[in-house]
């Protein structure tokens, strides 16, 4: 069977179980959806579903005590987009226990802008420091860089004082991504991967990795005593080949981050932060905003590996919030 994404007419009555009902005024693009929208990965779960794993918009109606209607709201992942119709419609209906207030300070879009490759990134980054990360421990590498968590997490740490290397495989992108705080670029061309050691030099106080696979083990060889990685992504490989050396001998913590089930306690604290102290400081810079009806053109470019940055998905226009016919 292939899966294979259209634009369809659909009324109230497809909507899914929920209890707060929004109107969707924007959503974004991440590598989840692309695969999800062309078949390539294994990732609906429910035929058909709407897509789109993040949504920002206004509340219509509730039944959840602590929403009600006219107040500005997000949710992201859970079941949303691959069990649970997404953010790719006017109207979402949604479970209360998925929906977060929009943080301060933030406008739906950029809450968009930020979304759930944000979320991942912050959550990466508190979890690194309560790990005992700190910017006086030496470089933080990111890697995957030009992605959506990639870029974002380059900003945040610069943006902490953090000392942040960006490792990508688009030598064209170097120039932006020291734009957005990166103070060097490594490219995954330079890196012999295919004779990674035990145990290496110790570079990286911290990392950030998207990649997974050989990479991966080489930042776990390379990682100073207390390092601590944060694995969030698969982009390149999901088998790991290390060894207990890094662990054992200079007590390297491996990190890994979950921004599909993180309860809603985590949810709650990272968006706090992601509206303070690791609020994104060149959200413009790192976002596009394309129209609905552009939606299906994007999806390849993720595939490809050619999208950089974040893609904000305008479903209604801003701050349209008429009741539901």
């Amino acid at each position: 069977m292939r899966v294979t994404g259209r634009f369809v007419q659909m009324d109230e009555t497809a909507l899914d179980h929920g209890d707060v009902l929004i109107r969707v005024e924007c959503s974004s693009v991440n590598y989840k959806d692309a695969l999800a929208a062309t078949g390539e990965g294994r990732i609906i779960r429910r035929f058909p579903c709407v897509g789109g794993i993040d949504l920002a918009g206004t509340v219509v109606k509730s039944a959840a005590p602590r929403f009600q209607p006219g107040d500005k709201v997000i949710a992201t992942s859970y079941e949303i987009g691959v069990a649970h119709h997404g953010g790719y419609a006017e109207y979402a209906l949604m479970p209360g226990g998925w929906v977060l207030p929009l943080p301060a300070g933030l406008s739906l879009q950029e809450s968009m802008a930020i979304g759930t490759a944000g979320l991942t990134a912050a959550m990466a980054i508190t979890r690194m420091e309560n790990n005992g990360l700190k910017p006086e421990n030496g470089p933080v590498i990111v890697t995957g860089a030009s992605g959506g968590v990639g870029c974002l997490a380059i900003d945040m740490l610069a943006g902490r004082g953090y000392e942040v290397v960006a490792l990508t495989g688009k030598p064209e992108q170097a120039d932006w991504l020291r734009s957005l705080g990166a103070a060097r670029v490594m490219l995954r061309s330079e890196l012999a991967l295919d004779a990674i050691k035990p145990l290496d030099k110790g570079i990286w106080a911290g990392a950030v990795d998207n990649l997974g696979g050989a990479v991966l083990s080489w930042l776990l060889a390379s990682s100073k005593p207390t390092g601590v990685v944060a694995s969030i992504g698969l982009a390149a490989d999901t088998v790991l080949n290390t060894s207990v050396l890094p662990f054992v001998l200079r007590g390297v913590s491996l990190l890994g981050i979950d921004s599909v089930y993180a309860g809603f306690a985590v949810r709650e604290k990272a968006w706090a932060r992601l509206s303070a102290d690791l609020r994104p400081r060149h959200l413009d810079a790192i976002t596009r905003v394309i129209g609905f009806d552009d939606l299906p053109l994007v999806f390849e470019d993720f595939i490809a590996a050619r999208a950089t940055g974040r893609t904000v998905v305008q479903i209604a226009p801003s701050g349209n919030t008429e009741e539901k016919p």
